[in-house]
């Protein structure tokens, strides 16, 4: 059952679809039932309700931009992103040393400017965004060593 709510010509329809038959569709405007005829038969996914599915868990999907930079010795750990967002500025470069607390990325979520801070002291290996990249929550931003 689909519920939907039209405005014509300035006089409010609350429209609810009840079933779907082959051609026939069961609706009610503002409390009246009505049997509407539809021009070709419609695939039954109002009339029966569909067997519920397992949830479907997607693998979120991340762009890779920046090249990576010398092989690092499996040490680094990786600055993620703790909501999604844009990025809107990376204030280090490949090979700075920066400090626990430093702000290493300007994320804009939510029309919002989160900076995003290393979480250890460091030298940047590998910075795997650009400005301007949308990001996923829990995307690596910056790998420290």
């Amino acid at each position: 059952m689909k519920q939907y709510k039209y405005k014509i010509n300035g006089n409010l329809y609350n429209v609810t679809v009840k079933d779907v038959e082959d051609k026939i569709a069961h609706v009610e405007v503002n409390g009246t039932p009505y049997e509407v005829e539809l021009d070709k038969p419609v695939p039954s996914m109002i009339s029966k309700p569909a067997a519920p599915k397992a949830p479907e868990i997607k693998k979120p999907v991340e762009e890779k931009i920046a090249a990576p930079a010398a092989a690092s010795s499996g040490k680094a750990v990786g600055v993620k992103s703790p909501l999604p967002g844009v990025i809107k500025d990376i204030k280090c470069k490949v090979g700075d040393d920066i400090k626990r607390g430093q702000t290493i990325i300007i994320l804009e979520a939510m029309k919002m400017e989160n900076n995003i801070n290393a979480d250890k002291d460091g030298k940047v290996v590998e910075i795997k965004v650009s400005k301007g990249d949308s990001v996923l929550e829990g995307a690596d931003l910056i790998l420290i060593e």
